[in-house]
């Protein structure tokens, strides 16, 4: 069984190679191997972890949670060849982070969700497109992974149905890209379109998804008409402030793609720089996030691991 020092050496390369800077954790890691090397501790424990966290007393207990964070990472990876590791409990030094843990929709709620759409009250003549509105533009956010802003930017000159590609030119920073769809989604989105020049008749709009009176769909209307069907979905429960947003379905896409990557064998260290591209990533670290947000992914990742390099041990 190779020591912690060689163990270090071989998650950072890991995670390097995964795309991950890890700037900070090659820079803490170290220290905490060393004073494991001064306790002789042959592997990691919860509370050796923890005394080296606190150890600085002069910082802010948000400090000690991300310097926790850093081993808790290691301790996982090294628990894959060494079973005496401990992985430190998210409980210990809890610090909330601001960034929102992401809903990845299933199959049956996101069908939910569009079903859904489809009962959407219809009782005057100007609002009998609104339910395939809103069908078409969540099936679309889904199995895309675009950004809600992209969505609604999208004009009829954006489509191509013959090619089956989206030109994406509301993107961030002002980049465009070309973003490919399935032959199904090709299929609703060609029924959509043709509701939506017979509720129009002769008025002109250049966007894809329009507002009762043929006008760019507002923002706000979508999502106080997402919470509504979250809520009709048994996603949200009523009056409730927080639930599954719509960015999650991006967050979705990316997830399901990645879990594909590695189920069929394919290495998703060189392919996620075209996940990155499809998704509009403007740096490919963005993309990475998903891969140590989603604990199915990383579960995935040491799989392939063990896989590749066999057991160590």
């Amino acid at each position: 069984m190779n020591t912690l020092d060689q163990a270090l050496r071989e998650y950072l390369e890991l995670r390097r190679a995964l795309g991950f800077k890890m700037r900070d954790a090659g820079l803490v890691l170290p220290r905490f191997v060393a004073f494991m090397q001064e306790r002789q501790a042959p592997y990691i424990t919860a509370r050796l972890a923890l005394e080296w966290a606190q150890q600085a007393q002069t910082v802010q207990p948000a400090e000690w949670a991300r310097r926790l964070g850093f081993v808790r990472g290691f301790a996982r990876y090294r628990s894959a060849t060494d079973g005496r590791t401990e992985v430190p409990p998210p409980e210990l030094l809890p610090h909330r982070s601001t960034r929102a843990r992401p809903h990845i929709y299933t199959e049956q709620e996101v069908q939910r969700l569009l079903d859904a759409a489809l009962q959407l009250p219809t009782k005057r003549p100007s609002s009998s497109l609104r339910p395939w509105v809103f069908h078409c533009l969540l099936g679309l956010l889904s199995v895309t992974g675009l950004r809600i802003s992209e969505a609604l930017d999208l004009k009829l000159d954006d489509v191509d149905l013959e090619q089956g590609v989206l030109t994406i030119r509301a993107a961030k920073r002002g980049r465009w890209r070309l973003v490919p769809i399935h032959a199904s989604t090709v299929t609703a989105l060609t029924d959509y379109l043709r509701r939506r020049e017979q509720f129009l008749g002769h008025t002109a709009s250049q966007f894809v998804f329009i507002s009762t009176r043929g006008t760019r769909l507002d923002i706000g209307r979508v999502h106080r008409a997402f919470y509504m069907l979250s809520r009709q979905a048994g996603l949200r429960a009523l009056g409730a402030s927080k639930g599954p947003r719509l960015h999650d379905f991006r967050h979705r896409f990316a997830v399901l793609t990645l879990l594909r990557w590695y189920q069929a064998g394919n290495d998703p260290a060189r392919k996620l720089p075209v996940l990155s591209t499809f998704l509009g990533h403007v740096y490919v670290g963005g993309t990475y996030w998903y891969l140590s947000a989603w604990p199915e992914l990383m579960a995935q990742a040491m799989a392939r691991l063990e896989r590749r390099w066999g057991d160590p041990s």
